[in-house]
């Protein structure tokens, strides 16, 4: 089981009959995190009329909202509902609107507060954070080209080979892979290996690429 969040935070802004909007994202974890970030948006923004925002987090499986003034249900709920529609969690978006003097309407203010959500999302390094077990690889130089070939590209990371007195790999593979890869590598080298295993994580798999060990 896995989620998506976001690398770094992330930011963008349009014009929308004279009112600015500006939407910000950051990564968090807990509300706390959240809490500080909208605080942090509201004090650079200070002259705004309204800093909206929502979050979303793993922790309690939260979700919360505000419109900040605007109508009730145009500016909180379209954050939120692009966050859950790109399937974002741990993460919490503001969005500053200073107001150019020309109203926008319900319909005007639910697609502008969307709209900008949207354009922060686009910005944004999206992680992929799935379930996996760190596993070390320890064999001789010769079973090297067999294991190396053998391990399936998308459903692992390598995180780094040496080359000593044997040959030693450091991998991220997903929990749901691990049981039966781990008996595919004895089997493939009539058990002259070594293998090692942590504790289950969570890593970021949106980098991982369907090619071959080199």
């Amino acid at each position: 089981m896995g989620y998506q969040t976001i690398a770094a935070p992330a930011t963008a802004s349009f014009v929308e009959k004279k009112s600015e909007f500006i939407a910000y994202l950051s990564p968090v974890q807990t509300q706390d995190e959240a809490v500080s970030f909208i605080e942090q948006i509201r004090r650079q923004h200070r002259r705004a009329r309204h800093n909206v925002y929502a979050y979303i987090l793993r922790e309690g499986n939260a979700s919360h909202y505000s419109d900040d003034g605007e109508p009730q249900g145009t500016a909180g709920v379209p954050v939120l509902d692009v966050l859950q529609k790109r399937n974002l969690t741990d993460i919490c978006c503001v969005v500053t609107r200073y107001f150019g003097g020309v109203l926008l309407g319900a319909n005007g203010l639910v697609r502008a507060y969307s709209h900008s959500t949207a354009l922060a999302v686009e910005q944004a390094q999206i992680k992929r954070m799935m379930l996996c077990y760190p596993v070390t690889i320890r064999a001789d130089y010769t079973l090297y080209g067999k294991i190396a070939y053998h391990l399936p590209q998308e459903d692992l990371l390598q995180v780094q080979t040496e080359f000593e007195d044997q040959v030693i790999l450091h991998l991220l593979v997903k929990d749901t892979l691990w049981e039966s890869l781990q008996h595919d590598l004895i089997d493939l080298t009539n058990g002259n290996i070594g293998i090692e295993t942590g504790d289950l994580q969570y890593a970021d798999f949106s980098a991982c690429q369907a090619k071959k060990l080199p």
